[in-house]
């Protein structure tokens, strides 16, 4: 049978019964409406009434705005499973739906209401979700987990300092690498400990032999040095240490990859997806290695991070936890394939249009449509799932 939904007497609403509903659902579509919309200001067909320019807005709204609904989304789902206590839901979580949102609306019109009104909006959502995901983590007494406040906290700081960073030097270079580093972390420790899980459930159930290993201490020294060389990188992009920093970062996390049995899960997309993804944050070191020494674009290698590993991975946890959490089979059907298929390639074809740029309008507008068709399919397939049964 499926799990029945763990409600308060007072909700009613489907969508407000656990963060995964709302969250997923309306960030998938933010995501895509986010980069359609900025293709054509990229081409300066188009212009929004916002204080930031347009390539800050571009980056702001997919490291602030649609990142944080994700992992907001996740967080309020995954807390419940580490405290016992029942879900954020309803009225609660209608009011962190509609902060965010609001968010949105203050950034793009932002020269109209002034840029400190709109960065006062814009980060009290990341506030509100710090204290309410304390909040439960303390009530649960789950202190070990604590430690996911952290990440999300430095994306509020950054989030902070790119309103001020912009309005003060026109653009937002260090709040941008803040961001990205406290998603990159973020993704790192989670990842670090699903991925393993998940994979470990495959082989043993349906094709014993070699299985992944759990996270250890490799894995937690794997983490505090590649977060170190993000440091480094915030505070200083291009260098020889830099580089050597960002590189030796980008073998560890791809040994870290290939110790988690990846290769062994090829059947069960779910899992394998999150393989894909993850193969994508050690490339983002690399590339953006070898930017530090001037020898490729830096958007290459921060477009493999954003695109290919955070987009990707989001996707991936998006439609898992909401099979998992409905009561459906954890299964890829083939909608939910191709959904993975277009995310690889936007990403795929974002870092070519940064590494060729003679091809680069064509793979600007592929990734483009491809990250769009990704993300409403979610919307699509995902947005209303039905709670319903899982076949034992």
């Amino acid at each position: 049978m499926a799990p029945t939904p763990r409600l308060s007497a007072h909700v009613t609403s489907v969508l407000l019964s656990y963060g995964f509903r709302p969250f997923f659902l309306f960030g998938a579509c933010y995501a895509a409406l986010a980069i359609l919309t900025w293709l054509p200001m990229f081409y300066g067909e188009i212009a929004l009434a916002t204080a930031f320019s347009p390539r800050d807005w571009h980056v702001h709204e997919m490291l602030y705005g649609y990142i944080p609904a994700v992992v907001t989304g996740f967080l309020l789902t995954a807390i419940p499973n580490w405290t016992g206590r029942l879900p954020l839901q309803g009225w609660p979580l209608l009011i962190l739906v509609i902060v965010w949102a609001v968010g949105r609306g203050a950034v793009t019109v932002s020269a109209e209401i002034g840029w400190l009104a709109a960065a006062l909006i814009d980060s009290s959502f990341l506030l509100l979700v710090v204290a309410a995901t304390a909040r439960e983590i303390i009530a649960g007494r789950n202190w070990r987990n604590l430690k996911v406040l952290i990440p999300v906290t430095i994306l509020g700081l950054g989030n902070a300092a790119f309103h001020v960073e912009a309005h003060v030097f026109g653009a937002a270079d260090y709040g941008i690498r803040m961001g990205i580093a406290g998603i990159l972390v973020l993704l790192m420790v989670i990842a670090g400990r699903l991925i393993p899980s998940f994979t470990r459930n495959w082989p043993s159930r349906e094709n014993p032999g070699r299985l992944p290993l759990p996270f250890g201490r490799f894995d937690a020294a794997a983490i505090v040095l590649s977060g170190a060389a993000l440091t480094f990188w915030v505070v200083e992009p291009f260098g020889k240490v830099t580089a050597a920093g960002l590189f030796a970062a980008g073998l560890l996390q791809a040994l870290r990859l290939g110790r988690w049995a990846g290769d062994r899960t090829l059947r069960d997309r779910l899992v394998f997806v999150l393989h894909v993804a993850y193969a994508f944050v050690p490339a983002g070191f690399v590339l953006t290695a070898l930017s530090a020494i001037g020898l490729v674009v830096p958007s290459a290698g921060l477009h493999a991070w954003m695109v290919g590993a955070a987009g990707m991975m989001t996707l991936a946890v998006m439609t898992r936890a909401t099979l998992g959490h409905t009561g459906h089979e954890l299964i890829a059907s083939a909608q939910t394939q191709l959904i993975y298929a277009a995310v690889f390639i936007a990403a795929v074809a974002r870092i070519c249009a940064a590494l060729e740029p003679r091809w680069s309008e064509l793979e600007l507008h592929i990734a483009a449509f491809a990250w769009a068709a990704a993300f409403l399919g979610f919307a699509i397939v995902y947005g209303r799932m039905p709670y319903g049964c899982r076949k034992s």
